[in-house]
């Protein structure tokens, strides 16, 4: 990737924090980011001296007085709730992430806010615990969706987001045109190239992950993703909570960079989108992680994003067919559907405990059932 100037902190700060975690591969790190290993160690010391300001170029580094009144820290509170709408607690973790000095309990702050007139009692009422689910290790399941599209100026944004089921962390939030194959690949490959592979990614029933009546059927794009080796699932159909945590970072999303504002175009949209996605990975505490930050509990993949799809092979001896035109295969002189985004791919049946049931299976994913009892 290129470090752009106008990327270049956040992409920094969300190096060393990724190369700073325990078992992190720094060489591998520094193939994906473009930069040398002495880059990478200088920035990573530099931020573990200073923090985020101390990877800001030196001879630019305001100076700080210590001291701090409370009048001024009320000041700060004021401003930090105004620029993120955050609550207490996580105002009070970012404070003492930038080393801010005599920061209050997070019940102080609330306090602040409440007798600033910024949070009322019924509204601090409303927020409750909840219990999720997470995957063990990073990039075991990524969730993939876009948020509702809204119109610009010129034309409309489908923000396509991918979150990592284990640590919450943002690896793409993307303006797009539309929701098609041609835009969305290019993306997902930039995505893959920097963070790597995921074992498996879940979607929704809806296009451009699924399609099909009256059971889902493939498209382009999940056979591009099978093609990479990822397992791609889906949530069950009117089930968005199958999708809670990219769900719940759509309603973050609106909140702190959509609601009441105005675009003018999908450039416009992604230079909004991106500050937003370095404060959600890197500044933002997370309640589901112990106030961490999902960038102190991402990893990149080892998977590496391969540049040529690797080819698709099938034991010797086992039953191959190629996908005719009309996503159809033909078997024991019967022709059967087994969907049109595989055609010119081959496919393997696999025989069942049924007599005349077969399993279809693209790569190692099952695709389809074909059975000899049903007439066509």
């Amino acid at each position: 990737m290129s470090w752009k100037e106008m990327d270049v902190m956040s992409i920094r700060e969300e190096f060393v924090q990724l190369g700073m975690q325990k078992g992190s591969n720094i060489r591998m790190l520094c193939r994906r980011y473009e930069i040398s290993s002495r880059t990478a160690y200088k920035w990573i010391q530099r931020y573990k001296q200073g923090g985020k300001s101390g990877l800001a170029d030196r001879s630019k580094r305001p100076e700080r007085s210590p001291k701090r009144t409370a009048e001024k820290m009320e000041q700060l509170v004021l401003q930090k709730r105004e620029e993120t709408g955050w609550g207490g607690r996580k105002i009070a973790r970012v404070l003492r992430d930038e080393k801010q000095e005599n920061v209050p309990h997070p019940n102080t702050i609330t306090d602040i806010l409440r007798r600033n007139g910024k949070i009322s009692v019924d509204e601090s009422q409303k927020h409750t615990t909840w219990q999720r689910y997470e995957r063990e290790q990073p990039n075991e399941l990524w969730q993939m969706d876009f948020k509702g599209h809204f119109g610009m100026l010129q034309g409309r944004c489908h923000p396509l987001t991918l979150l990592d089921d284990h640590s919450r962390f943002c690896l793409g939030l993307r303006a797009c045109g539309d929701e098609t194959m041609e835009t969305l690949r290019p993306h997902l490959a930039s995505i893959f190239r920097l963070y790597g592979l995921p074992l498996a990614i879940l979607c929704d029933n809806g296009g451009p992950w699924g399609s099909g009546s009256p059971h889902l059927e493939l498209t382009r794009l999940t056979v591009w993703l099978i093609r990479l080796g990822i397992r791609v699932t889906h949530g069950r159909p009117s089930h968005p909570q199958t999708q809670g945590k990219d769900e719940r970072f759509h309603r973050t999303l609106k909140a702190e960079v959509l609601q009441g504002s105005a675009f003018a175009d999908l450039e416009d949209c992604q230079r909004h989108f991106d500050p937003f996605r370095e404060r959600y990975n890197l500044v933002r505490p997370h309640e589901a992680l112990g106030m961490d930050t999902p960038g102190q509990h991402y990893q990149p993949s080892p998977l590496p994003f391969p540049e040529v799809l690797p080819p698709v092979e099938y034991d010797h001896g086992q039953i191959v067919r190629k996908v005719q035109s009309r996503g159809i295969i033909y078997f024991k002189n019967r022709e059967f559907r087994v969907g049109k985004a595989l055609q010119g791919q081959s496919v393997r049946l696999c025989s069942t405990e049924v007599d005349g049931c077969f399993d279809v299976f693209f790569c190692t994913t099952k695709v389809d059932q074909i059975n000899f009892a049903v007439q066509p």
